[in-house]
C-alpha cells in the first residue's frame, strides 16, 4: 500500500512539473492536467483508506482555497488556472498540511516573482539558450505562479509518503 501511494504521488509530482513547464512557456495551466492532480488524490485516498470524515475535511479545504482564489481571480490578482491548481494542491494538503503548503508556496512564489521582475527586460531571442530560458520568466507576460504551486505543493504531497520509507531504512 505504501509503495502504491508513493507511486501515485510521484505521478502527481510529474504532472505538477509538467504544469510548471507549461506555465513558464505559455502562462496557461490546462484544466485537464489540473483535474488529473485531483483525481489522483481520490485514487490515493482509496489506497490508503482515508476515512469519509477526513476526506470531507480535505474537500472542504480545497473548496475554501478555491473560493478565496476565485475572489483573487475576479480582482485580476491571480490566474484562473492558478486558482484551480491551488485548490487541487490544498485538496492533497488537507487541514494538517495547509500551513506548510502555504508557507512553501509563498516563499517559492516570492522567489519566482523576484526572478520575473529581474528578467522583465531580457531579450527572449538571446543567442544563449540559458538566457532565453531565463527570459521566459519575464513578468512582461505575467508571473508564472504555477511554478510556485507545483514546487511547494509537490513537496507537501510527496514528503508524507517518502519520509516513512527513508526513515525505516
Amino acid at each position: 500500500m505504501q509503495l502504491v501511494s508513493l507511486a501515485i504521488r510521484l505521478a502527481v509530482l510529474c504532472v505538477l512539473l509538467w504544469l510548471a513547464v507549461i506555465d513558464v512557456r505559455s502562462r496557461r495551466l490546462p484544466t485537464k492536467l489540473v483535474l488529473v492532480v485531483g483525481v489522483l488524490f481520490f485514487a490515493d485516498a482509496f489506497i490508503v483508506h482515508i476515512s469519509l470524515g477526513e476526506l470531507m475535511v480535505h474537500f472542504a479545504m480545497a473548496l475554501v482555497v478555491f473560493l478565496v482564489c476565485a475572489g483573487l481571480f475576479a480582482a485580476k490578482m491571480l490566474g484562473g488556472g492558478d486558482a484551480k491548481l491551488a485548490a487541487m494542491i490544498f485538496l492533497w494538503a488537507g487541514l494538517h498540511l495547509s500551513w506548510p503548503a502555504l508557507t512553501l508556496i509563498s516563499v517559492i512564489g516570492t522567489v519566482v516573482s523576484l526572478i520575473s521582475l529581474a528578467t522583465r527586460n531580457m531579450d527572449r531571442h538571446h543567442r544563449l539558450a540559458p538566457m532565453r530560458a531565463l527570459a521566459m520568466f519575464s513578468s512582461e507576460r505575467g508571473v508564472p505562479y504555477g511554478v510556485a504551486l507545483a514546487a511547494g505543493g509537490g513537496t507537501v504531497i510527496i514528503l508524507p509518503a517518502l519520509l516513512p520509507l527513508i526513515l525505516t531504512r
